[in-house]
């Protein structure tokens, strides 16, 4: 388990603005190493910010966008142009403006693609193995205000799946109900892991997932109470945190 780093910012805007600055540095540094970088994003507000920043500060960067691959983390199963979608804000507001290639862009299937959630879940499984790599260079993360990640909320059976890349979520606490999700087995294929968290309703959750994760005050948290710490870093867990999100640590 790699250690936390833990940045705090002024406001989300700021928060957004490191966190594509990291980001763009970190896919530059990896092609100018021989890799072609995956990343899989998350959705949210504060993912929304991000995306914006990533498509003003892009023209700056030295990268090849058609050598990046995208995924999600989680996926609402939706019809096409749902906007519960967490695809269809980023490719409006980030990866068509910076030219990411349709084919290396790989949503979770949708209602029309898919007959059943497990289907879904299926399929994008299989995409991941075929067209994967060898892990994400950077898995970025939402967290909940009761601490979970991707689609994987406290007592939910998703969290013990085990020997497999995805699973399908039913009865999400919250909607829509059905869900595709990694899970932490592949959340773990990492280089970098990122938390990207904003606002005071998270702010318990924050402390509760840091607390959790270093066992401070305690036993490390059961990853069935607070999901978040099931996750961690390769080579590097940042924490990008704004003040009113790290105001009980």
């Amino acid at each position: 388990m790699t250690t936390p780093r833990i940045e705090v910012h002024d406001d989300d805007q700021a928060l957004a603005t490191a966190v594509a600055g990291e980001l763009l540095t970190r896919l530059a540094d990896a092609q100018a190493a021989g890799r072609v970088p995956h990343i899989a994003l998350t959705g949210g507000t504060i993912a929304e910010v991000v995306h914006r920043e990533l498509a003003r500060l892009a023209p700056g960067a030295e990268i090849d966008w058609t050598r990046v691959e995208v995924w999600w983390g989680d996926e609402r199963y939706v019809e096409p142009g749902s906007p519960d979608r967490n695809a269809g804000q980023a490719r409006e507001a980030f990866l068509a403006a910076v030219g990411v290639p349709d084919a290396h862009v790989h949503e979770v299937p949708t209602t029309t693609d898919c007959a059943s959630v497990e289907e879904a879940a299926t399929a994008y499984a299989e995409a991941l193995r075929e067209h994967g790599g060898a892990g994400f260079e950077v898995v970025m993360l939402g967290l909940g205000p009761d601490a979970h990640v991707a689609s994987l909320f406290p007592g939910h059976p998703a969290l013990d799946v085990r020997d497999a890349l995805t699973v399908a979520v039913h009865d999400s606490p919250k909607p829509p109900p059905e869900r595709v999700s990694l899970t932490f087995e592949a959340l773990n294929r990492n280089r970098a892991l990122w938390f990207l968290v904003s606002g005071e309703g998270k702010a318990e959750a924050v402390a509760r997932a840091l607390a959790g994760r270093t066992g401070a005050g305690g036993d490390v948290a059961d990853v069935h109470d607070v999901p978040a710490v099931g996750v961690t870093g390769g080579e590097e867990t940042i924490w990008f945190l704004d003040r009113a999100s790290a105001s009980r640590l």
